[in-house]
């Protein structure tokens, strides 16, 4: 692991005539970003068809992990047939959800619309997908707009779920979705224009948006826009999460204005040593880490399944180590003192399962602390927010 404390960091780029450089010419340049599939795969957002038939025959089997994250996932209040949709027409979103006008209710409702629709596939239940469909219909008859200074995340969160759950509805359930084609309308006019052209906030939030924007496209077969969110997704995930072999700094996004060794110290939570699989906001807490670290899998996921797999590329090496470097003091590593000051605040949330599988299953990479947190903490559930039933849908599936 390589550290790097600040004055060797400011005596190098002295030296080097690095700070002289402007910020746009300091920026790492976008990685060539994945190009959409000339023919999408449906279903096709984070979990594939093949992946579903699989976890289908595991809980038809009883077998474990599987069966006791069904009856989890089933248990849980997004699985309820009873429940009634609560769409608004304006979502007001304010920082940390405050105000919460319709944000938790979204989020939650898309969450159920997508439990719904893993129910539905896994049973064959039509009841749940009638449920999952109702849910979607109740909002894209009402939601308009997104607002105030948390819309843009809100709408990935939210806009994430949607999209898993619209896939497989759409492309597996052989009754009738009359409202499709307005709930594509909505994703397409209330939701990718909130997301699309990114954030200069916390890493987490333009990862988030980026999953949704390239969900939502698959869902439209938009391959404009799932190249944009793409190349803004590997541009993000440079620079969310630092390798040695970034250099003395952890890369930029151009536009951030990250142009001296001080403001990119600050934009890290003051952390001033980097290593390997170190995050943005792994000096924040770990939750908000997690959720940067869950969409950098689903939308890796999402590649897999359209054809292009990112996982051999530095996405995968960072969200390998990313995923190490967080699980190793999640299980009660010791804090070292360089690290955030000694001091780490974690809750890293139930987001392993799908990096995991990945690159220690498919790929073969020895991950023994993300093996280690995975299954202490399976069954994974749910965050509330965007991240549901990974142990059940993504758990040691070779598919």
């Amino acid at each position: 692991m390589r550290r790097t404390p600040l004055l060797a960091i400011v005596t190098a780029l002295v030296l080097g005539g690095v700070l002289a450089q402007p910020a746009a010419q300091r920026a790492d340049a976008a990685p060539t970003a994945a190009t959409a599939p000339t023919t999408f795969v449906h279903p096709g957002v984070t979990v594939s068809r093949a992946q579903l038939d699989f976890a289908r025959s595991k809980v038809d089997a009883g077998a474990q992990p599987w069966k006791a994250a069904f009856d989890r996932m089933t248990a849980s209040k997004y699985a309820d047939l009873n429940r009634t949709p609560k769409p608004r027409a304006v979502v007001e979103c304010g920082s940390y959800s405050n105000p919460n006008h319709g944000c938790t209710d979204e989020r939650e409702d898309a969450i159920a619309a997508y439990t719904h629709a893993l129910t539905w596939y896994i049973t064959r239940d039509e009841r749940h997908a009638r449920k999952s469909i109702e849910l979607m219909d109740a909002w894209s008859a009402v939601i308009r707009d997104h607002t105030n200074s948390n819309a843009p995340l809100q709408t990935g969160w939210a806009g994430s779920s949607w999209a898993k759950a619209a896939e497989i509805v759409k492309h597996t359930y052989g009754g009738n979705w009359a409202g499709s084609g307005r709930f594509a309308t909505v994703l397409r006019d209330v939701y990718l224009p909130e997301i699309i052209n990114g954030s200069n906030s916390n890493g987490n939030w333009e990862l988030t948006m980026m999953e949704a924007a390239v969900g939502i496209s698959v869902f439209l077969e938009d391959r404009a826009s799932y190249d944009k969110a793409m190349a803004k997704f590997r541009t993000r995930t440079a620079a969310y999460v630092y390798l040695a072999s970034d250099g003395e700094l952890p890369r930029t996004v151009p536009g951030q204005n990250l142009d001296t060794p001080e403001k990119i110290i600050k934009y890290w939570q003051n952390q001033s040593t980097f290593v390997t699989g170190l995050t943005q906001e792994t000096c924040r807490d770990f939750t908000h880490t997690g959720y940067g670290i869950s969409s950098i899998s689903h939308v890796a996921e999402t590649s897999r399944i359209q054809g292009q797999d990112l996982y051999g590329t530095d996405v995968g090496e960072r969200l390998r180590h990313a995923l190490g470097f967080q699980a190793r003091y999640e299980q009660g590593a010791a804090v070292p003192g360089w690290l955030c000051g000694g001091s780490l605040h974690l809750g890293l949330g139930p987001v392993t399962e799908v990096g995991y599988n990945a690159l220690h299953n498919r790929l073969g990479h020895a991950m023994t602390n993300t093996q280690a947190l995975t299954e202490r903490t399976r069954p994974s559930g749910t965050n509330n927010l965007f991240v549901a039933w990974e142990t059940l849908t993504h758990g040691d599936n070779p598919a």
